[in-house]
């Protein structure tokens, strides 16, 4: 019943959103250098998680990174035989298979995915579940996600992380004073702290096998420095800032760990 109703209803007006901001991302090159961090934060916290011995099968659940990046196809490449990607839109598709032409890829809503049941070994999916309008989209994303992939199959989950007090009041505070103040450069959605994740993750029949967050520097002022190195530092200057990054990550293994890191990191298995 869920997926015929977002199949009528919200695919083509999300697909058609994301298709303007993707075309928009790629044309302007937003936040090179900021990128470039939060793809070594991804690959940081990714890489000790995968198989080292390649599955078969992995799915990447949209290409946002590969579009505009380096992206995570590097590191996903180099653990799985064949990787496939879906993304709702057709212009981040493009982007990302004309940089990585192995990528093999599909346009399509993650909450109704065109492949078959246990598909997929391994999944990645980073901040994907949290552009939707409600929780109940995401709990079916999860359940969706549960399908495709086979039993013993790992899920490795972020999602924007609610109990950061500044991810908090972010999605308390109306989107259009946020987008025009350039805060938030596209629409956001609903999200959830770690406890409620972990209870969606698990009703949707996964084992939880671990539980974090990443990304833990002052996001808002570091976009800000990103962009103003990008425009008049020089390499040297950029490569310092990235440097200094970095360091916050400690901070996950820290007691207060979800008050600082901007994502909710799960890693599950489809029991």
């Amino acid at each position: 019943m869920w997926r015929a109703e977002i199949t009528s209803m919200d695919w083509r007006t999300d697909a058609h959103y994301w298709e303007n901001v993707g075309s928009a991302w790629q044309g302007e090159w937003h936040q090179a250098l900021w990128r470039t961090h939060s793809d070594a934060v991804n690959v940081a916290w990714l890489a000790p998680r995968l198989s080292l011995a390649p599955v078969k099968r992995l799915l990447k659940t949209d290409l946002f990174d590969e579009a505009l990046a380096i992206g995570l196809y590097p590191l996903l490449s180099a653990r799985a035989r064949h990787v496939f990607g879906v993304d709702i839109s057709g212009s981040t598709l493009h982007a990302a298979g004309a940089r990585y032409t192995r990528l093999q890829s599909a346009q399509a809503d993650v909450r109704v995915l065109p492949f078959a049941d246990a598909a997929f070994d391994t999944i990645v999916s980073n901040s994907t579940l949290d552009h939707f309008a409600s929780t109940a989209e995401i709990v079916a994303g999860i359940a969706e996600l549960h399908r495709v992939l086979r039993p013993e199959g790992d899920l490795l989950l972020t999602l924007d992380n609610l109990a950061n007090p500044v991810v908090s009041l972010r999605n308390a505070l109306p989107f259009r004073l946020l987008n025009g103040l350039g805060i938030v450069p596209y629409r956001i959605g609903a999200t959830c702290g770690p406890r409620r994740l972990q209870r969606f993750v698990r009703q949707a029949g996964f084992e939880v096998l671990e539980v974090g967050a990443i990304l833990h520097c002052p996001r808002v002022f570091a976009v800000a420095a990103a962009l103003i190195l990008e425009r008049y530092g020089s390499a040297r200057a950029r490569q310092r800032f990235l440097e200094c990054l970095m360091p916050f990550e400690r901070l996950a293994g820290w007691r207060t760990c979800f008050l600082t890191g901007h994502f909710i990191t799960i890693v599950a298995r489809k029991r």
